[in-house]
């Protein structure tokens, strides 16, 4: 029994040796020994992988999309000009009329008579004038008459004038081409209460416009005469041009004015639907690239991340030219940089990563 225990004694001292000496023979990693092989492991491991494509920049003509309405280009209220009795109405509402036909008449035989009157002594103030132009003349009569019969000659002229004049007013006509759309008159309307009443509402059709309001920060885009497409409610599309661009904004919106005209020889469009206007901007360098590119800073900027020429990832901020469906218009990349369109999101800036062509990996993709 005792010697089993000495046995047992001898084994443990023989064992605890045993460890002590493997710390002097057998070496062990320490601090410095696991740092440096983490940096060999994180030398070693394989670089991100980013897809990227090139920078194209080229000018490009942003557009301005704005809803609006149209409006006529001409809108009046034809009101009689004298008194008199609505004797005749020649329009009804929807009816096309040229400049100068007749819309209505008014009734006043006093205005002929007045006429009449005008010409008869028109007649006989150049009856006297030339039976007395001889004998003044031939020295019968002082010249100081010739004078006088003259004057009254001319007088009487005007006055014939001044007759014929009132009694064209009593004749209602169009001011210009266009579509009567309202007839507030009747026939029969009280007599020598029509001056000034409306007879019938016209309104011109062609050209049309198409009315939108732009604000102050996109107005200095747009200028008169630029290229415009006008896509109606009514699923047309129109091609115009601007026309007017308002130097004042409205007190209400901050915003101005801007008219389109549009061409409109059909009357096709109506007066007050719904438009939808695209303005062609002037043109400006740009870069397309795909809205997904987009990206934000750790300081919040819009912008895209590039690869250098040393691989290492950098962020450069942008703006927005034009936001399309799909696609982005930016400035502020330069011509031929490595744009990465796939993984910016996964990558920092000064970040070394490898780069494969995205128009390559799509194709291979498909």
């Amino acid at each position: 029994m005792m010697k089993a225990s000495r046995i047992a004694a001898v084994g443990i001292v023989v064992v605890a040796v045993a460890w002590i000496a493997s710390g002097h023979f057998i070496p062990h990693e320490g601090p410095e020994g696991e740092a440096a092989v983490r940096a060999n492991e994180k030398k070693d491991a394989p670089l991100f992988k980013v897809a990227v494509g090139p920078a194209k920049v080229e000018q490009h003509s942003p557009t301005l999309t704005l809803s609006g309405r149209t409006e006529a280009d001409k809108k009046v209220v034809v009101a009689a000009r004298t008194g008199g009795m609505l004797n005749e109405l020649r329009i009804k509402r929807g009816q096309q009329v040229k400049q100068g036909e007749v819309l209505a008449v008014l009734s006043d035989d006093a205005r002929l008579a007045q006429v009449a009157q005008a010409e008869a002594i028109v007649d006989q103030r150049k009856a006297e004038l030339e039976a007395k132009r001889t004998l003044i003349a031939s020295g019968a009569l002082p010249k100081l008459d010739l004078v006088n019969l003259e004057s009254m000659y001319k007088m009487a002229e005007a006055s014939l004038g001044t007759a014929r004049a009132e009694l064209e007013r009593s004749i209602v006509r169009a001011p210009w081409d266009g579509v009567i759309t309202e007839v507030p008159a009747e026939v029969g309307l009280a007599a020598f209460s029509m001056a000034g009443k409306e007879i019938a509402t016209l309104v011109a059709l062609d050209p049309m416009l198409a009315i939108v309001e732009v604000s102050e920060r996109k107005l200095a885009g747009v200028k008169v005469g630029e290229t415009a497409e006008v896509r109606l409610v009514t699923s047309q599309t129109v091609k115009g041009r601007v026309r007017y661009v308002s130097k004042s904004a409205s007190a209400t919106t901050r915003t101005y004015r801007v008219e389109v005209e549009m061409p409109n020889a059909d009357r096709s469009i109506p007066d007050g639907i719904t438009a939808e206007v695209i303005i062609s901007l002037k043109p400006e360098p740009a870069t397309k690239v795909a809205r997904s590119a987009l990206t934000i800073s750790s300081t919040g900027d819009i912008g895209v991340r590039i690869v250098d020429g040393e691989d290492k990832v950098q962020f450069v901020p942008v703006r927005i030219i034009e936001d399309q469906q799909d696609m982005m218009w930016l400035s502020g990349v330069k011509d031929g940089a490595r744009i990465i369109l796939r993984g910016q999101d996964f990558v920092r800036e000064g970040q070394k990563v490898a780069t494969v062509d995205a128009a390559t990996e799509t194709t291979a993709a498909k």
